[in-house]
Parts: structure tokens; sequence; C-alpha cells
């Protein structure tokens, strides 16, 4: 039997239902984590060679050495947060595996109490006995089920997508060279380093804004807030490091 039709036999619900179902579409943004590897890369990737390039130009360097130093930082920064963001994936995927054999072997070892967390589990939604033991014991008769139900509603924990760990590190990476190269791009085409910086300050911070409302638009918080907070966090950041160098040379 294909997976197909195995789910089709698995999973049958009322006609009626059905035809809901089929005429019902429900518009749920679903790239959670995709948007989340883009936003930490981006934001990483314009504030930290927006530092770096500030700080160097306060140190009165040319634009060759902020752009040859820019480049080199953009490179291992995406390297070093694109391995971030697959270990962290790998981790994930590896405590599921963990969890998911446990919950295996406990399934088999002590049923009785496993099928009891499970009535548990339904009470806690103001289900009473004589309705969930019905689905109790259904999920008894199916372990695959009950292993399914056990690791999402008891453990919390939700199936990683087995390629989500090298699509973390490549999307995170680039996120970050994407970011990172617009706060080099002034350095590009100006020469003295200090006329570059201001407009490197220009151009970093109209990304950040917009960056910055795209990020709250995507997750649900005020899209202008989050604009200006990510600018004023950036602004920040690149005046620590341009006094700093100046109190340093100095």
């Amino acid at each position: 039997m294909s997976s197909e039709e195995d789910k089709i036999t698995r999973i049958s619900i009322e006609p009626e239902k059905q035809s809901l179902l089929d005429h019902h579409t429900e518009k749920h943004f679903t790239a959670g984590e995709i948007v989340r590897d883009i936003i930490l890369g981006v934001s990483d990737g314009l504030t930290v060679p927006f530092a770096l390039a500030a700080g160097l130009s306060g140190a009165n360097a040319s634009s060759s050495i902020v752009l040859t130093a820019g480049i080199a930082e953009v490179a291992a920064g995406a390297i070093s947060m694109g391995l971030g963001g697959y270990l962290a994936a790998k981790s994930e995927a590896d405590h599921y595996a963990r969890e998911m054999k446990r919950e295996q072997e406990e399934i088999v070892a002590v049923p009785e109490t496993e099928a009891a967390e499970v009535a548990e589990i339904l009470a806690q939604y103001g289900i009473e006995p004589h309705e969930y033991s019905p689905v109790v014991n259904a999920l008894r008769k199916n372990p695959q089920a009950w292993l399914d139900f056990m690791m999402r509603f008891e453990l919390g924990l939700e199936k990683p997508d087995p390629r989500r760990a090298f699509q973390s590190a490549f999307t995170i990476a680039i996120a970050y060279v994407l970011g990172g190269f617009v706060p080099l791009f002034p350095y590009m085409f100006i020469p003295q380093a200090l006329d570059a910086v201001l407009a490197s300050v220009v151009i970093t911070l109209i990304a950040l804004f917009i960056f910055g409302y795209g990020k709250g638009h995507f997750t649900g918080s005020r899209p202008i807030r989050s604009a200006f907070e990510t600018a004023f966090i950036g602004a920040i950041a690149s005046a620590a490091a341009f006094c700093l160098a100046k109190v340093v040379q100095h």
C-alpha cells in the first residue's frame, strides 16, 4: 500500500465535513522557519559589516582597506552564521529522534501509563472521560498515530524537515551576504573612507528601516515600530564602532 493510500485509510471523515474542508481554504503563513533564518542573516549582515566599516573609517583607513576587510568579514560571517544555523537545526532533529525513540519504547513497555497520559492530555481540554475513552482506545490500536500524538501533545515537538539543516545554513548564509554588501557598496566607488561612510550610513539606515518594516509585517508586530527599532540598533552599533575607533586612534 502506498503512503498516500495509507494516509487515506487512516484519515477518514464524514462526506459532509470533507465537502466543507474541500471548499474552505485558510490563509495561514507557514514559512516561519525560512523567514526566521532570513531575518537572522539579514539583520546580522546589515549590522556587523556596517559597524566594522564605520569603525575602520573612524580610524582613517582608506576605502580599499575598509572594502577588503568588509568582504573578508562578510565571507567569514556567512560561513559562521550558516554553520550555526546548520548545527542548530541538526541538534533539533537529533533531539526529536532521541525523544521519539524513548517515547516509542515507553509505548511498548508501559502502554497503560502512556494511555493514561493521553487521557490526561485530553482532559486538560475539558473532554470528559466518556468522551475521550474511545479516542484513547483508537490510538492504542494505531501505534504510529499514538506515537505522533504523544510527540506533539505531550512533548510539544513537531517532526523537523530532514532537509531543514542544509536549508537553514544556506538561507542564513545567503541572507548574511546580501545584507553585508549593503553598507560596503559606497566604498566601491568613493575612495575617501570618511566620505564613503556617510553614504554607507544613509544607505544602510534606509535598508535597516525597510528590513525592520518587513520583519514587523511578517512576524505580526507593529511594522513602523519594528522599522525604527531596527534602524536605531544599527545606528547605535555603527556610531559606537566609529567613536571607539576615534578614541583608540588618539
